[in-house]
């Protein structure tokens, strides 16, 4: 027990400090600001982006976004509430097909498609499982995305295994790229070759705590305990050490923080 609680506090106290100095933080003219799980706020030249805005985050005083992007339909990616919280009048809503029937007025930006959309470039990258089992993400229907704003391109990869549409991105600034997705789908070493080989300027490790995510969608029960988080821990520890000495600026911040 011990153990797990000295590994708990080495790799989450850390990135809970490194997330309060990363708010704001960006890259260029481009503030990057991680909310909760897979929901950041992009904002540059005062276009407010926001990507899978959750209301599980505290979005109370949270800017009006002029563009909404979605990656998938899950609550924890599609949430209805919240985009109706954040939107501005007319503001796009770029998202997947799944996406329909919950945003009848979205902007359905099909894999490999790309559009301008409130004055910045958004394309459409594939998201998917290569490694078979529940939960499902299927090639086709959900989205990963390149947003060029400010000068820079920001890839937001979703739920995502590393492939071919990812491995082909050039001259990728900041990547979002996820970890721990089951089953056994992008392990610490796994996630941290993939983005060895896509090579970000700056990357975040994001969507990685599917148990606690799971207990804020539907929060019954106890949420995941001291251990589990530990193990968590762990893995961003492993993480980042798999990165050591890439020319890579690695940012583990803490999407959880104060949950629960």
């Amino acid at each position: 027990m011990k153990g797990l609680l000295a590994a708990l506090t080495l790799v989450l106290t850390t990135p809970v400090a490194a997330a309060a100095g990363q708010r704001g933080a960006g890259v260029g003219g481009v503030e990057i600001t991680p909310l909760i799980h897979a929901s950041v706020r992009i904002r540059s030249a005062g276009t407010v982006i926001y990507v899978d805005p959750w209301s599980v985050a505290d979005l109370s005083r949270a800017e009006p976004a002029d563009l909404i992007l979605v990656t998938d339909d899950p609550a924890h990616h599609l949430d209805v509430k919240a985009i109706r919280q954040l939107r501005k009048p007319s503001a796009p809503v770029v998202m997947p097909a799944s996406g329909r029937a919950q945003i009848p007025d979205g902007i359905v930006l099909a894999n490999g498609a790309s559009g301008t959309f409130a004055g910045v470039r958004v394309e459409s990258i594939a998201a998917y499982d290569l490694t078979p089992g529940d939960p499902v993400h299927p090639k086709g229907e959900a989205n990963g995305y390149v947003v060029t704003v400010g000068g820079q391109r920001l890839y937001v990869a979703g739920v995502t295994e590393c492939v071919p549409e990812l491995l082909a991105l050039a001259k990728i600034d900041v990547a979002f790229v996820p970890m721990n997705i089951p089953p056994a789908r992008m392990a610490p070493r796994v996630s941290a070759d993939c983005v060895r080989r896509l090579r970000p300027s700056i990357v975040y490790v994001y969507h990685y705590d599917q148990a606690l995510t799971t207990w804020l969608t539907t929060p019954t029960g106890a949420p995941p305990d001291a251990a589990a988080r530990a193990a968590i821990a762990r893995t961003l520890q492993e993480f980042r050490q798999a990165l050591a000495g890439e020319p890579i600026e690695v940012r583990v911040v803490d999407w959880y923080r104060g949950k629960p």
